[in-house]
């Protein structure tokens, strides 16, 4: 037989199904982790994180034109990615005649920092 296609020894036996070590349970509940990970995926795209950047450096309120402006996409996906943190509560909305001018929910930021922070603490 050549050494390539050679079996290496088996050192322990076990039975089918039979785990091979010990592991605990998982202190995230199933539903924990999703809403762990939608924290996530709100941050996970470049034009999300970009307009929130914007938005907290202006430190007031921008008009949609300028947001636009901003990122190399068109309105429909500028829409698009304000209407998500929109609706995760990152970001409000004001109408003025034609004009939309969206600004940071401060509040809202600050809990999405802290429930991040905190569960990655729960990993060191």
């Amino acid at each position: 037989m050549s050494p390539v296609l050679r079996r290496l020894p088996v050192l322990e036996t076990r039975a089918r199904g039979e785990r091979c070590c010990e592991i605990s349970a998982p202190h995230l509940s199933l539903a924990e982790a999703e809403s762990f990970a939608a924290d996530f995926d709100i941050l996970a795209h470049p034009i999300r994180l970009t307009l929130l950047d914007v938005l907290a450096r202006q430190g007031g309120r921008v008009c949609v034109c300028d947001l636009e402006a901003s990122v190399p996409v068109k309105q429909p996906t500028v829409s698009h990615h304000l209407k998500l943190l929109r609706e995760a509560g990152l970001i409000h909305w004001e109408k003025r005649g034609l004009w939309s001018y969206y600004f940071i929910n401060a509040e809202a930021v600050m809990a999405l920092r802290a429930r991040i922070v905190d569960r990655l603490n729960a990993y060191s």
